[in-house]
């Protein structure tokens, strides 16, 4: 399969044997052919992290292994338990015999010891911990085979059509794939918990740093130290996936992720994905739309406690442009749902926002309730409408 490009709208062992590339096609959302960025990856993406815009990609949909790249997901799963309390950075994770007997990247867990979620993502993030990964999918589910499932559900909502997993760490097992699609898909979905880089861009640390034995971690993602704005996500690597990684950067307001899989080294994987990088902040920017914040309309609700509830920008609405492109002719409307009827739920899908460029166009962002409202009961409805009837205007 030849790469297009789209338009708007493990182990963590560094070894080396060698494939060959791809011929691949590739072009920007302006029109204008871009370069084949990823000539050595058997399967490349690189995509805009705030709109999901496709910039270029090769072979994106190829069913691969991706190796510890799937870790992505359980972290995905440990930062969306942290931010809806069910999890909290100083609770303890105890390893079971199973969790400390994993081979490949590891921390060294001996079984019955506790480490605090905190630390857990450290090693995960940074050393690429088989061991920690099942000790927290253990910790979130009650066993690896429990979160498998999870990390499958999760997988399917955010519409990964090319991913099965067979268990949190990438360590090689039948029915475990993913393509450099959704592996870019999971990997913007993380990036939307910001807490994340925290870890994901450290270069250094340490595990049991006042203890007798203490481990120096040092990030397997070379790219957070060496290429300016890099702050994540993932490398990987198994005899069977080569060598794959999933960075992402961020530089004046853009944030960008590539994904990288089947490289013959990691040379050539840092070097390409660096291209991929400069690329992008060469040659696009951002036209910030909306911030998170902002008011963006009034929704009316009928037959709730409240009549009406203003409508919140839950992230940054924007649009990837070519640099060169005048951003005249960028405009959006609201379109909101018609007789919205409570009890609304946080979260509620309530209408869009759609942006144009000229008469085309070219992204949709779901608009969501950002407060729930319940139901009125019949004696505040009855006042409101005999109150009415007395109204003047």
């Amino acid at each position: 399969m030849l790469a297009t490009v789209c338009i708007p709208a493990a182990h963590a062992d560094e070894k080396s044997p060698a494939p060959a590339g791809k011929e691949s096609r590739s072009g920007s959302s302006a029109g204008q052919t871009a370069p084949d960025l990823a000539p050595q990856a058997r399967s490349a993406i690189l995509m805009d992290a705030a709109t999901g815009t496709v910039v270029y990609e090769k072979n994106s949909h190829d069913k691969l292994p991706p190796a510890s790249i799937t870790k992505i997901m359980t972290m995905l799963l440990t930062v969306e338990a942290l931010d809806e309390g069910r999890l909290q950075l100083t609770d303890k994770v105890r390893a079971s015999e199973y969790a400390a007997s994993m081979g490949g990247s590891q921390i060294f867990l001996e079984p019955g010891e506790e480490m605090s979620v905190d630390e857990m993502l450290k090693g995960i993030a940074m050393a690429s911990g088989n061991d920690a990964s099942v000790a927290m999918a253990e910790k979130l589910a009650g066993s690896e085979s429990a979160f498998v499932e999870m990390m499958n559900k999760r997988a399917e909502e955010l519409g990964m059509k090319d991913t099965h997993f067979a268990n949190c760490n990438g360590l090689p097992a039948a029915n475990h794939y993913s393509s450099a699609h959704d592996i870019a898909v999971m990997s913007r979905e993380l990036l939307k918990h910001e807490r994340i880089i925290k870890y994901t861009g450290s270069y250094q640390d340490y595990l049991r740093k006042d203890s007798q034995k203490p481990f120096w971690l040092v990030n397997t993602n070379k790219l957070v130290r060496f290429y300016t704005g890099a702050d994540g996500l993932k490398t990987g690597y198994t005899s069977e996936a080569k060598f794959c990684l999933s960075a992402t950067a961020s530089r004046d307001g853009l944030r960008t992720v590539a994904v990288v899989l089947g490289e013959p080294n990691t040379k050539t994987r840092n070097s390409e994905v660096a291209s991929m990088f400069d690329y992008m902040f060469a040659q696009y920017k951002v036209h910030t739309i909306h911030e998170k914040g902002d008011t963006l309309a009034t929704l009316k609700i009928r037959k709730g406690e409240k009549k009406e509830i203003p409508l919140v920008a839950q992230e940054n609405y924007s649009l990837l442009l070519r640099k060169g492109i005048a951003q005249n002719g960028v405009r959006h409307e609201e379109v909101l749902l018609d007789n919205v009827k409570a009890p609304v739920a946080k979260g509620q899908t309530v209408g869009k926002l759609v942006v144009y460029q000229g008469d085309a166009k070219v992204k949709e962002y779901e608009l969501k309730a950002s407060e729930p409202v319940a139901k009125a009961g019949w004696w505040k409805l009855f006042k409101r409408t005999t109150g009415s009837l007395f109204s003047r205007d």
